[in-house]
């Protein structure tokens, strides 16, 4: 089966992050990431990690602006908010997700952004929710190197929003579905005032 993981940089040092990735026997990763710089975290902005990603032979590819929490797509936008079940439609995403599955079949990639736990992270709620396949693994490598499937997250996230199998007439698909969706309203990005 094929295999794609996740991984957000948190604040670890760049080292972490590499022996993280190492770990795994990652050889690309895809910064989906809407601007890759960090304020916070700058051995994480995009060239500093480009250099030291490839001083660790492990390749590395922009897809922000396809794949990002940010869609430059105007219409995903409600009120200012970021709206996930629209920017699933739009061509630019949709084109994004083509490229990555035809990445997943040459190398072993793996998705960087920022939130260490995926639950709080557009990495799980908006790309591996769309990515979800009977022939693919979707791993999140967590902040001690173990890694927990996306069928266990999806369970975790249906436990915070308390979505147990108590409706009779929800089947298991209907019920995690709405689990996205609650948590896709509470980590979608919102514009700033004049943004």
């Amino acid at each position: 089966m094929r295999t794609i993981h996740t991984i957000g940089h948190s604040t670890h040092s760049i080292e972490r992050l590499i022996e993280l990735l190492t770990m795994h026997s990652i050889s690309a990763v895809v910064d989906v990431r809407s601007s890759p710089y960090s304020r916070f975290n700058p051995q994480f902005n995009k060239e500093p990690l480009q250099n030291a990603l490839r001083n660790a032979n492990i390749g590395y590819a922009f897809m922000g602006r396809e794949l990002g929490a940010r869609s430059p797509v105007a219409e995903c936008y409600i009120n200012g908010k970021v709206q996930f079940d629209l920017v699933a439609k739009t061509g630019l995403f949709r084109k994004g997700l083509e490229r990555l599955k035809a990445g997943i079949d040459s190398c072993n990639s793996c998705l960087l952004c920022a939130e260490k736990d995926p639950l709080s992270c557009h990495r799980m709620v908006l790309v591996s929710r769309n990515l979800r396949s009977e022939d693919l693994r979707i791993e999140h490598i967590l902040d001690n190197g173990s890694v927990e499937d996306n069928r266990e997250t999806e369970m975790r996230l249906r436990r915070e929003h308390h979505i147990d199998q108590s409706d009779l007439f929800a089947s298991d698909d209907e019920l995690i579905e709405k689990a996205y969706a609650l948590q896709g309203e509470k980590v979608a990005y919102t514009e700033k005032n004049g943004e």
